[in-house]
């Protein structure tokens, strides 16, 4: 069964990929999601799945034997948590950049980037490295 989730794994990172790389930016919210679970899915994948004896400790014994490991399902509980806000953020930033310039396009998008302004100072010369510095002969 592990090579069945390992190839959803690879299919969810690919289509999230693809999806990150649209100009729609709900493609991008989109791909941020599948991301996320792929990243949960790892996660499971990780953490022993063929045990399906529940994470108990018997009394009197010291440690889990056989049962299945409960960090993996913790540390899913917390991504699930972390990647709706992540999401909710994304979709709001979205939602106000879509109000002000009106398009969901990035390389619209990107002509609402201030332009860089013209009359600046030329750049310093290229310093030596401290490297160089300690090489030279005193003077």
């Amino acid at each position: 069964m592990e090579p069945v989730f390992a190839l959803a794994f690879g299919v969810l990172v690919a289509a999230s990929a693809y999806l990150v790389m649209s100009r729609n930016v709900l493609r991008i919210v989109l791909g941020l999601l599948v991301l996320g679970n792929a990243a949960n899915l790892s996660i499971f994948l990780a953490g022993r799945m063929g045990s399906r004896t529940p994470p108990l400790v018997p009394g009197g014994a010291e440690a889990l034997v056989g049962g299945a490991n409960p960090l993996p399902q913790a540390l899913i509980l917390t991504a699930i948590v972390i990647s709706f806000a992540l999401i909710a953020f994304t979709v709001i930033l979205f939602e106000s950049a879509h109000r002000r310039f009106h398009t969901l396009d990035t390389e619209e998008l990107r002509d609402a980037e201030p332009k860089a302004p013209t009359g600046l100072l030329p750049l310093p010369a290229e310093r030596p490295s401290p490297a160089h510095r300690a090489t030279e002969p005193a003077r």
